[in-house]
């Protein structure tokens, strides 16, 4: 292979500086030639071969970037710093300053193509958010096998944001905490019903019925997490009481529930649909009932970009919504909002907790998941935590009520319920009551 241009190399370099913002990186190209940094290197951006240039400039900057990191063509280490600072660059600069960048890469040789990320790039077909396009959206991101998701989630495969007391709290203590949050704001009480929608591998509504002596139902797209759940439920001995369907929060039934949760589920309905999620929500509770929606947010007027990493690997046709817009929906279906928290800080520590895990499990995840799907989880894991850091994207718990006719709510004067914790759970006494409080902390069980 012939030797590289240096000359063309520190051009790239300086090209890539300037939508960067900063030139404290090295970059080292696939002859051995390094260039950049000046012995004050933040990061090392490493091109394997000539096909990183031409992968890296076949799609626009995020896509083309995601492809060429997921096939192994680049590497970047250590991965955080670079994020920090593609988080700081607008995409307005990137796309205005991606000409000279690829004039840069073309004096190296670089032949624009897309590359191959084979089944870790989603590639949906039909309508979208057409009933089978949403399934086929949830199968590519959830139906991995469960022991994948074991490898860095809680013991109970809670797969939403955590609730922490303390920066230092350990991820299990932290959504034993955040589920006892849940069933609290949504006053839970024996002998209820739940309906969860989106209730991945079940650990909301199990926690619910172990703990808080409710019954109910959990509905999700994905197969996998159908089967798991159930089998978490014979061997708890809830089947009797809980059960999970393959279903579409779209399908409508005569069923109606005391509660609803919805956790980590409004991501996937998209804008045009947020009324019809809201009034699935509105019709599925009786009189009285409650409503906690638990999402992740983004800044209002923000344009979905279908070129994006995340939507191209991770959520294919994942929206997010302002917190104003989810609270809109919910009071027009005729819901009443009653409180609405943000826990963008405990979104951070908790993808912090699980990338940490998946790096220590590594060699397992790649074995269970294949080294592309591996590295979309740990660069999709570490760009939200960054993300979730600068507060360019946050998560919102929305709490909403469907009053009785006489206009009760059926909730307590105040928040004090929330966040003060049964000394002794609701399961474990004679008759279910919640008994007296102290300060937030884990279930015994959890300990």
């Amino acid at each position: 292979m012939a030797a590289v241009s240096r000359e063309a190399a520190k051009r790239l370099h300086q090209a890539f500086s300037r939508l960067l913002r900063t030139g404290a990186w090295q970059l080292r190209l696939w002859d051995g030639t390094a260039v950049g940094g000046d012995g004050v290197a933040r990061f090392a951006v490493t091109l394997r071969s000539r096909r990183a240039l031409d992968v890296l400039l076949g799609g626009l900057p995020e896509r083309g970037f995601g492809r060429a990191y997921v096939a192994g063509d680049l590497d970047v280490e250590p991965l955080e710093p670079f994020l920090e600072a593609m988080a700081r660059a607008r995409t307005s600069r990137l796309l205005a300053g991606w000409p000279a960048t690829l004039a840069a890469a073309l004096r190296l040789g670089a032949r624009p193509g897309p590359g191959d990320p084979g089944d870790a790039q989603a590639r949906l077909r039909g309508r979208r958010h057409s009933r089978e396009r949403d399934a086929a959206a949830i199968r590519h991101h959830y139906d991995l096998p469960p022991d994948f998701y074991a490898l860095w989630l809680d013991r109970t495969l809670t797969y939403s944001c955590a609730y922490f007391v303390s920066p230092d709290t350990d991820i299990d203590t932290a959504q034993q905490a955040k589920l006892d949050l849940v069933c609290r704001k949504l006053r839970l009480r024996p002998g209820e019903r739940l309906l969860d929608i989106g209730c991945g591998w079940g650990s909301l509504l199990l926690h619910a019925a172990q703990h808080y002596g409710v019954g109910g139902v959990g509905i999700t797209l994905s197969p996998r997490q159908v089967a798991y759940a159930a089998d978490r439920a014979g061997a708890l001995g809830l089947s009797s009481r809980v059960e999970f369907r393959l279903a579409d929060y779209r399908d409508q039934s005569d069923e109606r529930f005391d509660a609803v949760a919805s956790v980590g589920m409004i991501e996937h309905v998209g804008r045009k649909l947020l009324g019809t999620y809201a009034a699935s929500i509105q019709r599925a509770l009786r009189p009285g009932g409650r409503a906690l929606v638990h999402g992740i947010t983004c800044k209002p007027a923000t344009h979905l970009n279908r070129a994006s990493f995340i939507n191209t690997f991770v959520f294919p046709d994942g929206e997010l919504e302002d917190v104003s817009s989810v609270v809109r929906a919910l009071e027009e279906s005729g819901l009443e909002v009653r409180d609405t928290e943000s826990l963008r800080e405990h979104y951070a520590l908790t993808l912090q907790q699980w990338v940490a895990r998946l790096d220590s499990n590594w060699d397992a995840a790649v074995r269970i998941a294949g080294v592309k799907r591996a590295r979309v989880w740990r660069l999709y894991m570490l760009g939200s935590m960054v993300s979730f850091r600068a507060g360019s994207v946050s998560i919102h718990q929305t709490l909403a009520v469907r009053a009785t006719d006489e206009g009760a709510a059926n909730l307590p004067l105040t928040r004090d319920e929330w966040y003060m914790k049964p000394v002794t759970a609701a399961a474990a006494t004679g008759n279910g009551a919640l008994s007296e409080h102290q300060p937030l902390q884990p279930h015994p069980a959890s300990r």
